[in-house]
């Protein structure tokens, strides 16, 4: 005997080995014995061969015409026999009863069930959208179809070429593009990036990267809304009552700085006494609290820096309004520092005015014989008479805080847009250490930490960072910042370029105007400021890392280097292959060919074999030893040295990079550091395929 039933969503037919009451032991065509339930047989009929029944049934099927069969369905519930014997009338066959069951089974747009073996007839309505579905459903087969066959011959349609960002970055899954674009890279076996580029629609490597990081940071674009009339209004209105200071304000950050939101100036009170001024803007004063301003700083959180270009934080309008430019009276909140001759501190003091800004001067500007040994300052008519003063200052901070920086070698990063739409990089070298860097660091960590002080003093709250051991982060209660050796460490210094610092220039200046402070302490919004800061702030450096190096490899192409020197740096614990790092540039390969006996601190040649600067990889092999060394951790591997007291742009704040082991990048223009890619791996296409970004392994947590 042999039945036809319903099972695992299929019907099938099979021959009954035995049965109980409840169940079958059915042995399919395939010599496969199933357990069926009785109530899912649908016929049963005299044994013969299987393979015959059905091929008869196939056959009657290919004839039936499923809008007929919904024709001269009858309304109501019925079974598929029922239907058999009024479409084919008497003498009814096996064959024929089982074609018509798997054609209703198998039109559910035509036929709903309602049971086993019972069907009901769709409704019109339900029916024509079905069917228009179906259609729409064709032609998009066959839309993505024609876009498939174009793409395997490296030819972008139109249309796909308009989505190519969410393509390559956001993918949509659900988009006829997308499903297109991922059939015809499975068939070609290659990524959707390559696919891209041999279409030819990758024409800038450079774009590709930056439109990535736009893609996952800045998903509406960069543009900044527009703020009420109110608000343009008190950009220029909101210092008009504050005094003049009596002092000549000077700034010192990289050639490329916009943002100026440091200055100092020095003033000789008396014979041996001398009043030091360290200015920041003040954009406090206009961006209150909730205001439009402050929703669109909080979006921002940080201005975004990479070489050759950057992301600010606040409008151009706003940062017109409040930077520290040379010739312009802007307002500041400054601390005002009496010394003696000796640099000692003797008294300060905080004050809210407007201060003249005589110069913004670039390092290169500055001449270092200010750290000469000089017994008596002049009339501090020259730049070097006053930081002169400054330094006598800084080396006094420098001896109470107890912390001595090593000099190393830094890198910034110049990119020139004029000549060539790609860029060309120029990548210089700059002391970490010297006296002009220690000065300024200094005198921001002295204002950090005294501003630090002070709103503690007050019962006011602020956003400190502090380092215990080998952890440095973010709380609303100040704490020691063991790696600056100060029991305080306020985020001040750069209001215009980063959010944390505008919030604390709000409370200090309530402080200052004996008035409560915006955000009063346990104040939620407080927690929640750094726990997005601290999230933005990491993508972004991520994203600067990886420019960076993006950046040197495009130099090695640039200048055509095809051997290069490197330092040998310590091998990791358990890691086969040993890092390098090129001594003219900021780029750390892992080589898997250097002999494991080299100590650190050896200096070797390495050849250049290939690079690709649209997934960011090289490919380098050891060639020769030029030097022999022993170890140099100081000046081989400055990652462990993580002060906090420079900052992005190259001005007062530098915190950025000696607590990250990446040094402070100079308005994004220039960017980095000797360790600025720590631990970053050759690379490979496979490699770049699992990851969202190119990213380097080591990750500053600060610019």
């Amino acid at each position: 005997m042999l039945c036809f039933f319903e099972d695992d969503g299929q019907l099938k037919i099979g021959t009954i080995m035995s049965e109980s009451p409840a169940s079958l032991q059915v042995d399919l065509p395939s010599g496969r014995r199933v357990k069926i339930k009785s109530d899912r047989v649908l016929l049963r009929f005299p044994l013969t061969s299987p393979a015959d029944v059905m091929k008869e049934a196939h056959e009657v099927e290919r004839e039936l015409d499923p809008d007929f069969l919904w024709e001269v369905s009858p309304e109501g519930e019925f079974s598929f026999e029922r239907l058999a014997l009024e479409y084919f009338g008497d003498g009814l066959s096996i064959p024929q009863k089982i074609a018509i069951a798997q054609k209703l089974y198998t039109s559910p747009i035509y036929f709903y069930k309602k049971g086993r073996g019972v069907y009901k007839k769709a409704p019109v309505d339900a029916l024509n959208a079905a069917r228009a579905a179906l259609e729409r459903k064709a032609k998009e087969a066959e839309q993505i179809e024609q876009w498939k066959s174009a793409l395997m011959k490296y030819q972008m349609p139109d249309a796909v070429g308009q989505q190519l960002s969410m393509l390559l970055y956001q993918p949509d899954k659900n988009a006829l593009t997308y499903k297109a674009y991922s059939l015809a890279c499975e068939a070609l076996k290659i990524n959707p990036v390559t696919l891209a580029d041999r279409c030819g629609m990758i024409p800038s490597t450079h774009e590709f990267h930056f439109n990535r990081f736009l893609a996952a940071a800045f998903p509406r674009g960069t543009a900044f809304p527009e703020f009420d009339r109110e608000t343009h209004a008190l950009l220029t209105s909101c210092a008009e009552s504050l005094p003049i200071a009596d002092v000549q304000a000077f700034s010192i950050d990289d050639r490329t700085t916009t943002e100026f939101d440091d200055a100092f100036s020095v003033s000789r009170l008396e014979e041996d006494r001398f009043l030091l001024g360290i200015h920041i803007a003040a954009p406090a004063l206009a961006i209150a609290r909730d205001s439009s301003l402050d929703g669109i700083a909080r979006k921002r959180l940080s201005t975004v820096y990479m070489p050759g270009r950057k992301i600010t934080m606040l409008p151009d309008s706003v940062i017109e309004a409040f930077t520290l430019k040379e010739n312009t009276t802007p307002p500041a909140l400054s601390l005002y520092v009496t010394i003696n001759a000796k640099g000692e501190v003797l008294e300060q003091k905080t004050a809210l005015n407007r201060i003249t800004m005589a110069g913004n001067y670039a390092f290169e500007q500055i001449d270092l014989s200010f750290a000469l040994d000089r017994h008596d300052i002049g009339e501090l008519n020259t730049m070097t008479d006053k930081l002169a003063v400054l330094w006598r200052f800084a080396q006094v901070q420098n001896k109470l805080r107890g912390k001595k920086e090593n000099e190393r070698t830094e890198f910034s990063f110049y990119v020139d847009w004029s000549h060539d739409p790609n860029g060309v990089v120029t990548i210089e070298p700059r002391l970490r250490g010297s006296p002009l860097d220690r000065l300024i660091a200094e005198c921001a960590i002295f204002v950090n930490n005294q501003w630090g002080q002070w709103l503690h003093q007050h019962k006011a709250a602020g956003m400190y960072r502090t380092k215990t051991g080998a952890r440095v982060r973010m709380s609303t209660k100040p704490a020691e910042h063991q790696g600056l050796g100060v029991a305080h460490y306020l985020w001040a210094t750069s209001p215009l370029r980063r959010y944390t610092d505008m919030v604390n220039q709000r409370q200090l200046i309530a402080v200052l105007n004996n008035e409560p402070p915006p955000y009063p302490v346990g104040d939620t919004d407080l927690f929640s400021i750094i726990a997005e800061f601290e999230a933005t702030y990491k993508q972004y450096a991520e994203f600067q890392n990886s420019m960076e190096r993006y950046w040197c490899l495009r130099w090695l192409m640039q200048e055509k280097i095809e051997t290069a020197e490197a330092i040998v740096l310590r091998r990791k614990e358990g890691e086969e292959r040993t890092g390098v790092r090129l001594t003219n540039a900021p780029l750390i390969l892992m080589l898997a060919d250097l002999p494991k006996s080299l100590p650190t601190g050896s200096l070797i040649e390495l050849s250049i074999n290939a690079i690709n600067p649209l997934f960011a990889t090289i490919s380098a092999h050891f060639k020769s030893v030029l030097k022999d060394a022993g170890e140099e951790p100081e000046t081989i591997d400055d990652s462990s040295d993580d002060d906090d007291d420079h900052e992005g742009e190259g001005g007062i704040g530098i915190e950025n990079g000696i607590e990250s082991g990446n040094g402070g990048n100079q308005d994004g223009n220039q960017g980095g550091t000797d360790s600025a890619f720590q631990g970053s791996e050759v690379g490979d296409q496979e490699s770049f395929d699992k990851k969202s970004s190119f990213l380097s392994d080591s990750v500053r947590t600060e610019f």
